[in-house]
């Protein structure tokens, strides 16, 4: 994990330039692994859903519909406290409120091992997306206070790095933990699922509190000349004319454009990642541990393809086409997998390719709301776009199980996703390109 000085401001001396590397190198490792690992147990916690769905649904005759309207209402929790949420974290500061956000969402997926009834299931992941609220936005804005504008992209890549990798690795390990512990004293493999992999978002949780520093200055691993730079680095950044009141994180239409543009990223990401076992086993592979080692492959393309991305766009100072080009990436990918449904092989391969394209757009953005916001204008500016985003997040879910339900098939809800990336595309060139391309 290394930096470069792509991001300096010109003119610094090379000694300058050589110490500014060692900084944020610092940086880097004290707290992107860690955030990485935390987003790997979020993420992992709110979809492991799909493949538990191979069990779940037989053994409580639960219908697609009901899977789909279940997703969803994560999200529809999510959207409702995410603003409120980052502005708190913004008063209490980060670590005892994301460490309240890991603790109680670990406790609540664990507690779905339990869910009886469609009712215990909506509840549950209603109340799931309420105890999460705020992650994503939360950590978005807490890397403003570490890492300037030019360098933000490629922190964001390593840091979403954890979405991709925890369906790399989450998919054949939730595979193999529904096969091998199935019908283990009483309890059927979808059961041990949530509640094992509940787990490290608690113990995760427990550990922001005593790892977390809230600022620069109570950053026990930084000098006194290290945190002058920081600050003198993040000072630049605040003096380009940014806005900084509550009321333009509502009112700015760049704000709306990029919760727009997020809502197609999370169309496609939940698209892949809540039905990509459902699609896999229709393709024809029966084998739960099987269809697990599969959805690592499109995620193992995502996690290269993101950190390809992420770079590119510090290193030229360009944002737009970065968005651009993998977003039609995700639309070919989505929409040419309809014509072969039956092949298991070409299926995975178009799905590959539209996963990798909506996580290469996805930390560059992230990296947009820093360039035109700042103080409480950014924390209540990216939560509200995650909250246009995540609607997408729900439709993504909900609506993709109501067509399968009414037409037995996934394609006219992945073609209606595939031309949304389209429309994301022309989103993303209408942003103003003198603004973005810090």
């Amino acid at each position: 994990m290394s930096t470069s000085t792509d991001g300096d401001v010109p003119g610094l001396s090379r000694i300058e330039l050589t110490a500014n590397d060692r900084l944020y190198r610092k940086l880097l490792w004290r707290l992107i692994p860690f955030f990485c690992l935390c987003y790997f147990s979020a993420y992992l916690d709110r979809v492991n859903i799909g493949i538990a769905k191979l069990q779940m649904l037989s053994a409580l005759r639960f219908s697609d519909t009901i899977y789909g309207l279940g997703g969803g209402l994560f999200f529809v929790g999510y959207i409702l406290f995410e603003v409120p949420s980052n502005l708190v974290l913004q008063k209490v500061g980060a670590k005892i409120w994301i460490a309240r956000i890991m603790i109680t969402w670990g406790i609540l997926s664990g507690l779905t091992m339990f869910v009886k009834t469609p009712g215990q299931f909506y509840a549950l992941r209603f109340l799931l997306g309420v105890a999460e609220a705020g992650f994503l936005p939360g950590v978005l804005l807490y890397l403003t206070h570490w890492f300037p504008d030019a360098r933000r992209s490629k922190v964001v890549a390593l840091f979403m790095m954890g979405l991709p990798l925890s369906s790399l690795i989450g998919g054949p390990l939730s595979g193999w933990i529904m096969t091998a512990f199935n019908d283990r004293h009483g309890l059927q493999g979808w059961q041990w699922l949530f509640g094992l992999e509940a787990l490290p978002s608690i113990l995760l949780g427990i550990a922001v509190f005593f790892y977390l520093p809230n600022t620069v200055d109570s950053a026990p691993f930084l000098d006194a000349a290290e945190r002058t730079r920081l600050k003198r680095d993040l000072a630049r950044d605040s003096q380009d004319g940014k806005r900084h009141s509550l009321r333009a994180a509502f009112t700015d239409p760049k704000v709306w454009a990029l919760g727009l543009i997020d809502l197609c990223v999370l169309l496609g990401t939940y698209a892949i990642s809540f039905w990509l076992p459902s699609i896999i086993r229709d393709s024809g592979v029966k084998s739960v541990l099987e269809i697990g080692i599969l959805t690592a492959i499109p995620n193992a393309l995502a996690i290269v393809m993101m950190l390809i991305t992420g770079a590119s766009s510090d290193r030229f100072r360009e944002r737009r086409w970065h968005i651009v080009v993998p977003f039609a990436c995700t639309a070919f990918g989505l929409i040419a997998s309809t014509f072969f449904s039956g092949s298991t092989a070409a299926t995975v391969i178009l799905l590959s390719i539209a996963n990798a394209g909506v996580a290469a757009a996805m930390p560059v953005v992230w990296a947009l709301p820093s360039t035109f916001l700042r103080g409480t204008a950014a924390a209540a500016g990216i939560a509200f776009a995650c909250s246009i985003a995540n609607l997408g997040g729900f439709a993504s879910t909900y609506a993709l199980g109501w067509m399968k339900d009414r037409t037995h098939s996934m394609s006219a809800g992945l073609i209606t996703f595939g031309i949304c990336m389209l429309i994301g595309c022309a989103l993303a060139l209408a942003m103003p390109k003198r603004i973005v391309n810090r």
